[in-house]
């Protein structure tokens, strides 16, 4: 359609400024404020670079090692560049939630910010000073992991920090010390962010957990007979209407073990392009399996936490899955975060998984071990929350510096 024409019949448009309204023959249009984003300040660079890993070398899902790597650099980092100063950034990075990858922080967004974005225009408010921003892939055919290290998984903890970490020192300028680096994330992300806190430290400065895994036995246990549901599908014989011998239709799914459910539907699910919602959460909690209770000499190299037929929690599995739960893990960790510069957790009091009653134990158990620590609560779910950066991005960076 020629312009003329949709400017015509584009009623939402009329009568706003667009060119130069002295031209004869033309309408004066302007945009809605949010039509096209424009910022009216420098908003630094977002490059990509491949990396290929050894440490995911041969993992158990045949997932990629050649990853790409998204890393976000302030105005000024040319800036000082360009007058020979070789100025020094601190940096962070951005683990996201489950089912996301670094880049999905870098792309457009409509009506809000990118992460890019968001750090620009903190620093050029001046509520943030500049620094590096660094976009992981951790994806997996699980639809992701917790950043620890799983034999059902990969090696996610070695690959952010005997990895990631010093490709990124050799090739920027970093302030290359664990008091100048941190680590910030939500959801899987904020997990992350807080177990590296915790069993890692000496590679991170600071941590930002937003709306973080924690108190398992609120946010996983209560999903599980939905998941099971969903498995069922998918189990060996139909159900049919009659006489049920629960012995025989359990065997294989005692002691954690898959009786051939799990793996038909793993099978399923990597070959649907277009997954339900229950599919994706069950398949998130056969992540949370492989990341919490892997084993080797299992189906699918892990252990399940209920009977997959009669949904009985199976106690010796829950138990360690509770073995991995923050709320469970400070007062073992406190020396290592004492470390820490700086620890930010907030989350919102509507969150739909839970997690804000895990977070104010969490407060709590870091209050009971005297580790200072900023804790926040929003009106807010677990989703859309990422305009919380404009508190935790700033704390991280002052902590840093």
């Amino acid at each position: 359609m020629p312009r003329r024409e949709l400017n015509q019949h584009s009623s939402w448009l009329r009568g706003r400024e667009y060119g130069s309204p002295r031209q004869p023959g033309r309408i004066a249009y302007t945009s809605p404020p949010m039509a096209i984003k424009r910022a009216k300040w420098p908003s630094g660079r977002t490059i990509t670079l491949e990396h290929v890993s050894s440490a995911l070398s041969g993992n158990p899902l045949g997932d990629p090692t050649a990853r790409l790597l998204d890393i976000w650099l302030p105005p000024q980092y040319d800036e000082a560049k360009g007058r020979g100063r070789g100025k020094r950034f601190p940096v962070l990075f951005d683990l996201v939630g489950y089912t996301g990858s670094g880049r999905s922080h870098t792309a457009w967004r409509p009506f809000t910010d990118n992460i890019p974005e968001q750090a620009a225009r903190l620093v050029h408010e001046g509520k943030m000073a500049p620094c590096i921003i660094v976009f992981p892939d951790c994806f997996t055919a699980l639809g992701g992991n917790q950043y620890v290290n799983s034999s059902a998984i990969g090696n996610y903890a070695d690959y952010l920090t005997k990895e990631l970490i010093p490709f990124v020192d050799k090739e920027f300028r970093t302030r290359a010390s664990r008091e100048h680096r941190g680590c910030f994330g939500k959801s899987s992300g904020g997990y992350g962010a807080m177990i590296h806190g915790m069993r890692y430290a000496r590679y991170w400065g600071a941590i930002a957990n937003h709306s973080g895994d924690a108190y398992f036995d609120f946010i996983y246990r209560c999903d599980w007979p939905n998941t099971l549901n969903e498995l069922a599908k998918h189990r060996r014989r139909k159900r049919k209407a009659g006489r049920i011998d629960v012995e025989l239709e359990e065997q294989g799914a005692t002691e954690g073990y898959d009786d051939g459910r799990v793996r038909r539907f793993l099978k399923a699910i990597w070959e649907n392009r277009n997954p339900s919602s229950a599919e994706v959460h069950a398949l998130m909690n056969l992540a949370m399996a492989a990341t919490y209770d892997p084993d080797p000499e299992a189906p699918n190299g892990f252990r399940l936490p209920f009977n997959l037929e009669t949904g009985e929690i199976i106690e010796a599995r829950w138990r360690q899955w509770r073995r991995h739960d923050p709320v469970r893990l400070v007062g073992r960790y406190a020396k290592n975060l004492a470390t820490l510069r700086g620890i930010y957790i907030d989350c919102g009091w509507r969150d739909q998984y839970q997690i804000h009653f895990g977070s104010r134990i969490l407060s709590k158990r870091l209050a009971e071990s005297g580790i200072e620590h900023r804790y926040e609560e929003f009106d807010g779910t677990h989703s859309g929350i990422d305009y919380r950066m404009d508190q935790s991005l700033p704390f991280l960076v002052r902590a840093l510096r």
